[in-house]
């Protein structure tokens, strides 16, 4: 089974908004977090650095998002800030917009009815680790029915360090809605821990760990509302989604959007009355301060042509920045 909030992940349509840095479970040696983003207050939406709600909903905008996932560190440890950005989300794109947050914490009954009360469609626990296998009985048990009637759907969301029956009890009891296990990896921020404890790279694989796949297809795979999301396809399918939803509505008439989903344009320091002196419709050219940006296949024409003595041909992110991948000159 693949939640709504997953089936939009997969179309490039959920934005990221990462809310708060710290988190008190300190001891998680997997906890994928980097240095610019653990144990820091700032807030992001994807890779937006947050200063203002405008920023928010420009960038929820941006890549025309569909729904949004809360992250961290720890979204339930600040509470307030968490519900008035789904409050913000919810009266600016409507109660279509859909929303699902991740949690290492139970939180409490006040906690489930602010975040339904603020727009909260989806919760998506992560209990601790060492406690996996014996949840039954406990407040982890009781948040499950607590969350849904507050009227928020329960889920769990795990990575995939190892198979766990329990999780299947859960869903077949009908506490919780569904299970996703994330494929176990490693990042910049966990690399070096998780060697520590003995974890290797997939062979092949840039950040998938080997070992526990196999084993959790086999005793969880089968179950009808259990997903295990590879690490493949978060980077071939949901972030490339993502890009190609920019790409498209950023995008200039004049851009080629690829199929990563970055923009190529022409980059030339023609002048607009040369540019109009050789014909070039205005549709095909944006003029900046120091350059003008064009399609890239009419200046390499131009070029060969002998009309333009030099260009170059861009490749960038549609992101906020802009990041240039590649540069290529023209001579």
């Amino acid at each position: 089974m693949i939640s709504k909030g997953c089936e939009q992940c997969a179309m490039g349509g959920k934005m990221v908004l990462f809310v708060y840095g710290y988190c008190d479970q300190r001891d998680c040696f997997y906890c994928p977090l980097g240095e610019n983003r653990k144990n820091v207050t700032d807030v992001y939406a994807n890779e937006r650095r947050v200063e203002s709600d405008a920023d928010v909903i420009e960038e929820a905008k941006r890549m025309d998002a569909l729904g949004t996932s809360i992250t961290g560190g720890e979204p339930q440890e600040v509470l307030s800030r968490t519900c008035r950005y789904l409050s913000l989300l919810k009266e600016e794109f409507g109660e279509d917009h859909h929303t699902h947050l991740y949690t290492g914490i139970t939180g409490g009954r006040e906690n489930m009815r602010r975040l339904a009360d603020a727009g909260l469609d989806e919760i998506r626990f992560h209990p601790p680790y060492e406690r996996w296998g014996d949840l039954h009985g406990t407040e982890w048990e009781e948040i499950l029915y607590v969350a849904r009637e507050e009227g928020l759907t329960p889920a769990f969301e795990i990575p995939g360090i190892r198979a766990e029956p329990e999780f299947l009890e859960f869903l077949d009891e009908g506490a919780a809605e569904f299970c996703n296990v994330n494929e176990f990896e490693m990042s910049d921020g966990n690399y070096r821990r998780m060697r520590e404890e003995g974890y290797e790279l997939q062979e092949g694989h840039m950040s998938a760990v080997d070992g526990s796949k196999a084993a959790i297809l086999e005793a969880m795979g089968d179950h009808p509302r259990v997903y295990f999301c590879t690490s493949v396809f978060k980077d071939a399918a949901q972030h490339r989604n993502r890009l190609k939803r920019m790409a498209r509505n950023v995008g200039r008439e004049f851009d080629d959007v690829t199929d990563d989903g970055t923009l190529v344009y022409g980059k030339t320091w023609l002048t607009p009355d040369e540019l109009a002196a050789l014909g070039v419709p205005e549709e095909f050219y944006v003029v900046k301060d120091t350059h003008v940006e064009m399609a890239w296949w009419l200046l390499e024409e131009m070029v060969e042509a002998g009309d333009a003595e030099t260009g170059e041909i861009v490749e960038q992110y549609p992101t906020y920045d802009g990041t240039v991948v590649e540069r290529t000159p023209l001579a």
